[in-house]
């Protein structure tokens, strides 16, 4: 099963400002009149470049083979198998064979983290104001249970348990290769390592170079008209 995690708020804000962009590239198209245009379009598309690389192209895609970290220049792709620990700060840090990557989105503030603590340590005679109602003990348990967690560290948690499930495959696969012996022969009795499975690839993102790539072509456009 596929996942994506990313940022809402940038989501909705990233396809609103592509909205009022090809808005204003229509206009611009339209309404050309020459140097002044393409000055208007170098800084429209110097902006979106950067709305997208920033806003709508970074996310943690989690899939059954491994992780992919978008961020907004490179993406980073872990085995599942590869994962070796996920800690949060204030950003997910995903470390494999020695290598790390922090991921872009999504991110937890201070105060965010503050708000997660008070919702689960509110006292068990009633929330906030008076007239709510008081909680039962599962629910004062469950609350207990969040306290502090933000969205980040459920994402986190998330990564940690695919990546524990394929590691347990990975060893019972290996224990069924290793357990059968071919012709008659004995099995060589080995002991399946599955730490560092996979190394961590980082790459560069083509759809990032190539919106940059398209902003600066319009910022040297602008320059030489």
């Amino acid at each position: 099963m596929k996942q994506v995690f990313r940022s809402r708020t940038a989501l909705v804000l990233g396809w609103i400002w592509m909205a009022f962009a090809a808005f204003n590239a229509v206009d611009l198209i339209v309404r050309y009149s020459g140097p002044s245009s393409l000055v208007a379009a170098a800084v429209l598309g110097v902006l979106t470049a950067l709305v997208f690389v920033a806003c709508l192209r970074p996310a943690v895609v989690l899939t059954e083979d491994g992780v992919l970290v978008r961020n907004p220049l490179r993406n980073a792709s872990v085995p599942l198998a590869g994962v070796d620990e996920v800690a949060v700060s204030h950003a997910i840090k995903i470390t494999s064979g020695g290598e790390s990557v922090r991921c872009w989105t999504p991110q937890t503030s201070a105060r965010e983290r503050a708000a997660a603590v008070r919702r689960g340590t509110s006292a068990n005679t009633g929330g906030r104001y008076k007239t709510e109602p008081t909680r039962s003990k599962g629910e004062q348990a469950a609350a207990e249970a969040l306290a502090g967690r933000t969205h980040a560290d459920w994402v986190a948690e998330q990564i940690t348990e695919r990546a524990e499930a394929a590691k347990r495959a990975a060893v019972r696969n290996a224990g069924r290769v290793t357990a059968a012996p071919a012709d008659g022969a004995g099995a060589r009795a080995t002991e399946p390592d599955v730490t560092g499975a996979g190394a961590m690839k980082v790459t560069w993102a083509p759809s990032a170079l190539a919106a940059l790539l398209a902003a600066a072509v319009l910022v040297i456009a602008a320059i030489l008209a």
